[in-house]
């Protein structure tokens, strides 16, 4: 299957923003090295691409409340089928079915957005001098040759941390910058990327199916160790894009999360258990003290006054020490000797 389409969308877009930036004034020529046309024009293609997504975020949104809602019952199966996995995920795949619940949801716009990605890298990898097909997917020449010496911080937005000599050479970028920017870059990718999975885990809390838990901690750590190794392949303009989408993603997240909070459940396992021990000894309280109509006011909006505690006898010291003679109660005392006379 032909992915020209996705390269004539991306590169539509990139050239729309970019064309926009020239005709508000902002130069092609370099400033601190950076053409900041292009790479504001990287900069609102996430955006362009992230306001068209935002329906399937609010849906991932919802799909992980329905997912944190459905905890206790995941639980109760986990128990019910201890060590019989395959019972398990079969009772578990009718639980999400019945329930309407979908746990590939939370990653269904991290899938999305990987057309974009791979499309922004197969055209910022043709930026190169040596290219003779300038005019490919809607490209004039001169926008070609403009993207093909655009730079940030003296780097080519088409060089990569990995680029050959020759590569380099042909960009006419120096080996040393292009390694400090783009490293740089790459360490910055990989913090972003983790803290998008850790804002949202923070807040949703550590699922209970083992499935989910899986995907949860491959895309805390995992995604992001990889890409320690992967990052030296993506030219610098494909990072500046992932690097943007991450602190979008983070913004969103948060104010998401402030006007939809997850469940107390989710949010602490401290907080919510608190508050029903509290609820019931307060109940526990109600019972033995129950307010009785007519004393204390208490069906007429005043506060009913507790009944006094009995005092509490202790029957030790009353009984009698071992050897004494038993007192009779009932004989009183004896009365005393009358003198003789």
């Amino acid at each position: 299957m032909s992915l020209d389409w996705i390269y004539f969308a991306i590169s539509w877009i990139l050239l729309r923003w970019h064309a926009l930036w020239d005709m508000i004034g902002i130069p092609d020529d370099a400033v601190l090295g950076t053409n900041w046309s292009w790479v504001l024009a990287i900069v609102f293609l996430v955006v362009t691409v992230r306001v068209i997504l935002f329906p399937v975020f609010v849906k991932q949104i919802k799909s992980q409340r329905a997912m944190q809602a459905l905890q206790p019952k995941v639980k109760a199966l986990q128990e019910k089928h201890k060590g019989d996995r395959e019972t398990l995920q079969k009772e578990m795949m009718e639980l999400y079915k019945t329930e309407k619940a979908n746990p590939l949801m939370g990653c269904l716009p991290m899938f999305l957005q990987i057309p974009v990605f791979l499309g922004l890298f197969h055209v910022l990898r043709r930026l190169n001098p040596d290219n003779q097909l300038t005019t490919l997917y809607g490209w004039t020449a001169e926008q070609f040759k403009d993207a093909t010496h655009a730079t940030l911080f003296t780097a080519p937005i088409a060089s990569k941390f990995g680029s050959s000599a020759a590569e380099l050479a042909a960009l006419e970028a120096n080996s040393t910058t292009v390694k400090i920017i783009a490293g740089l870059l790459v360490l910055i990718m990989m913090a972003t990327t983790y803290a998008t999975s850790r804002q949202m885990i923070l807040k949703t809390g550590w699922a209970e199916d083992p499935q989910q838990k899986m995907i949860q901690r491959l895309m805390l750590y995992g995604i992001p160790l990889s890409l320690l190794v992967s990052g030296a392949l993506f030219p610098i303009g494909v990072i500046i894009y992932w690097v943007t989408n991450n602190l979008f993603t983070l913004a969103q997240q948060q104010w998401v999360l402030r006007k939809f909070p997850p469940p107390p459940m989710a949010g602490g396992k401290a907080g919510s258990s608190a508050r029903p021990a509290a609820g019931a000894k307060a109940g526990s309280n109600a019972s033995k003290n129950p307010v009785q109509p007519g004393r204390s006011g208490g069906l007429f909006g005043r506060k009913a006054q507790p009944e006094p505690e009995k005092p509490v006898v202790d029957t030790k010291a009353l009984a009698p020490r071992p050897g004494a003679k038993p007192v009779n109660p009932k004989k009183g005392t004896r009365p005393a000797n009358k003198p003789k006379g």
